[in-house]
C-alpha cells in the first residue's frame, strides 16, 4: 500500500515562516540542499492545498532555487477556487475532498505521496488516520514575534515514535516519526 508522508520545515517555536527573514531562515547549508535534491521520496507524488500551489508555483515561475526540483515530480492540488488547466508542469488539480481523495489513493493506487507546506491539509490527513510517516526539519530560530503559519494549532493530540534522524551542516534537525492520533492526553478517559 502507498504510504503518506507529511513533510514540514519549522523554526523551533513551531512556524512555517517568517516575515523578514529569507527562505530557510537564511541557514540551508550544503548537506541540507544536497539532501534535498536526492531524497528518495523524489519520485513521492506531492500534494498542496491551493494557497501552496499558488506560493509555490509563482516561486517556481520567478526562478527561487530549490524550486526547480520540483517541476519534474509529479503533483496534484486539491482546490475548490483553482480551475482547469493549472499553469505548473506536472500537476493534476482534484476538487473533491481531500481525504476521501487521497483514502481512494492509497486503497488503490501504486505511488505513495507527501505533503508540501498546506497546514489545513496536513492537518486534515493526520486527523483522519492517513498519515504513515511524520517528519519535520527544525531550523535552529525561534521566531515567535515574527513567525506566521504555525504548524500545529488545531491538531489531534498525536503520539510519535522516532524512526529516524539526522543533522545536517552540524545544526539542522531532521525527525522522522510514526504518527498515532490519540482521542486526547494518555490516560485522560480512565
Amino acid at each position: 500500500m502507498p504510504e503518506l508522508m507529511i513533510d514540514f520545515i519549522t523554526s523551533l517555536d513551531g512556524y512555517g515562516a517568517a516575515d523578514g527573514w529569507p527562505g530557510w531562515w537564511g541557514l540551508e547549508g550544503p548537506e541540507y540542499l544536497a539532501w534535498l535534491e536526492n531524497q528518495p521520496e523524489a519520485d513521492y507524488t506531492v500534494l498542496m492545498g491551493a494557497n501552496t500551489y499558488r506560493l509555490m508555483s509563482g516561486l517556481a515561475t520567478d526562478g527561487e532555487p530549490g524550486t526547480d526540483v520540483l517541476a519534474d515530480m509529479p503533483k496534484i492540488v486539491f482546490s475548490t477556487t483553482l480551475t482547469e488547466p493549472v499553469s505548473w508542469a506536472n500537476t493534476r488539480l482534484i476538487s473533491q475532498d481531500p481525504v476521501e481523495a487521497v483514502r481512494s489513493m492509497k486503497d488503490t493506487g501504486t505511488e505513495s505521496m507527501r505533503t508540501i507546506g498546506s497546514l489545513m491539509l496536513c492537518r486534515s490527513l493526520l486527523r483522519a488516520g492517513l498519515v504513515d510517516r511524520f517528519r519535520v526539519v527544525v531550523f535552529p530560530v525561534i521566531t515567535g514575534s515574527t513567525g506566521k503559519d504555525r504548524i500545529y494549532d488545531g491538531y489531534p493530540d498525536v503520539s510519535l515514535d522516532l524512526v529516524s534522524n539526522r543533522t545536517f551542516d552540524g545544526r539542522l534537525e531532521l525527525l522522522e516519526y510514526v504518527p498515532t492520533v490519540l482521542a486526547g492526553p494518555p490516560g485522560a478517559g480512565s
